[in-house]
């Protein structure tokens, strides 16, 4: 097992559950979150539109509130964890990095397609002169094979990014997966490993174990579940349970259960669990955010949003890409339709 002192928690739910709440935070809402979370040991806080960095818009869902007012929010209540901050070239640009890091943010994770670390140097060079800790994000892990990982990590590592990440966006990893990745990463790089997990086969909490097993000393959490499909490996839970296993986070195992219970728990609108969207995102390797995208489309058209996921899922559609959710949905329909005539 890992050393203890190495295992450090990025807290997702500011940024990842905004995909959960329809982007719909409010100031007063992430600064009660940030400084609870901020109170109870928490390392790293990640704050931003659930696309990132400039993400608010028709195709990603419009944010109620402007995230720079909300990375804002969380630095001022923040004197001890770091904000981080995700971006995803195309989406947001290296002047929105810059106007966070002026607020603040700490931490910048640049989030790319698993098999297109080449779009990130300029972003994560531009991070590195901002002066803050920067993360290679490897979105859709699981739609490539290790060699394939390996070769886009060492990309990432090559552009200067401090750690590089497995992310498991559609929670479709299985645990063997899991260990064999994380092990090739650690194998192959000089620099820290993480991983993100989705619950989506109720296996992000085994995953986020297996990862540590194999030397991961980055792990991501959600309080509550407050992430995209049925959310990620959660934050209190797995606080409690790297706690039992005699892993020292530097969290308050009691702290984190009050910010579940007392803070986060009345923004969710509905419990975070494994309904049978989420589920479908796991089983056919769809990205999580678009659970919410794919129920309004079935609704539209009249149809099952897990035809709509299925059919994403074979079509390897990845983040990005939600204008075809839409698409998609709009061919199901007149298929259906025509097969009643």
């Amino acid at each position: 097992m890992t050393n203890a002192r190495d295992i450090f928690i990025t807290e997702v739910a500011l940024r990842d559950g905004s995909h959960a709440i329809a982007h719909q935070f409010t100031v007063d809402q992430v600064q009660k979150v940030a400084k609870s979370l901020n109170d109870a040991g928490v390392p790293y806080i990640e704050v931003a539109h659930g696309d990132g960095l400039s993400g608010s818009s028709l195709q990603y869902g419009l944010s109620r509130t402007n995230e720079m007012e909300l990375i804002e929010a969380a630095v001022s209540v923040a004197d001890r964890a770091k904000i981080a901050v995700l971006l995803i070239p195309g989406i947001g640009t290296v002047k929105e990095l810059k106007e966070a890091a002026k607020l603040g943010a700490k931490m910048a994770r640049i989030a790319t397609h698993v098999t297109e670390a080449d779009v990130a140097p300029q972003h994560i060079a531009a991070a590195k002169e901002l002066g803050m800790e920067t993360v290679g994000f490897l979105m859709m892990s699981h739609m490539a094979p290790v060699d394939k990982l390996v070769e886009q990590a060492k990309k990432m590592e090559s552009y200067g990014a401090d750690t590089v990440y497995v992310v498991d966006s559609a929670g479709a990893l299985l645990p063997d997966q899991v260990r064999e990745k994380i092990r090739a990463l650690k194998q192959s790089l000089g620099i820290h490993i993480g991983f993100h997990g989705h619950n989506n086969l109720s296996l992000a909490m085994a995953n986020s174990l297996v990862a540590i097993e194999e030397g991961a000393t980055r792990i991501d959490g959600s309080v509550r579940c407050l992430g995209a499909g049925a959310g990620n490996t959660q934050t209190e839970v797995l606080t409690a349970v790297l706690d039992r296993m005699g892993i020292h986070t530097g969290i308050d195992v009691y702290k984190m259960m009050d910010v579940a219970e007392e803070t986060v728990a009345p923004i969710l609108q509905t419990p975070q669990e494994i309904t049978r969207d989420s589920l479908v995102l796991g089983y056919a390797g769809v990205y999580s955010s678009f659970a919410l995208h794919a129920k309004r489309a079935a609704a539209r058209f009249g149809i099952d949003s897990r035809d709509i996921l299925i059919e994403l899922g074979k079509r390897k559609v990845v983040g990005g890409q939600e204008d075809m959710i839409v698409d998609v949905a709009a061919e199901i329909a007149n298929v259906k339709s025509q097969e009643m005539l």
